[in-house]
């Protein structure tokens, strides 16, 4: 089963950088949030989450190395978790002592 991972990079704010990052993730795994912002400086943020399988995370840990850009793992962020997460993954995650109180 597919899991997504929430990464941040820093992408550098020039023409061609997020052709340079879709042409090395080649479309091996599936985009399920891609969330840009520029403040005007030399790089922009990006919030992008993957649903990666549990057999891939090697190819996908070279994946963000050859990506060349400074990434942030912000699965586990409680912020992420709160907000982006999928119903399905809340559910799973969910606490029985809290479903009792329900």
């Amino acid at each position: 089963m597919d899991r997504e991972r929430i990464y941040r990079f820093d992408f550098p704010q020039r023409p061609g950088a997020l052709l340079e990052f879709l042409t090395v993730l080649a479309g091996r795994w599936s985009i399920s949030l891609f969330h840009y912002r520029n403040h005007g400086s030399a790089h922009a943020r990006v919030l992008a989450g993957f649903l990666v399988p549990e057999e891939d995370d090697a190819d996908f840990r070279q994946f963000l190395v050859d990506t060349h850009y400074a990434f942030v793992d912000e699965t586990d962020n409680p912020a992420c978790r709160e907000y982006l997460a999928t119903p399905e993954a809340l559910k799973a995650e969910e606490d029985p002592l809290l479903s009792a109180v329900r």
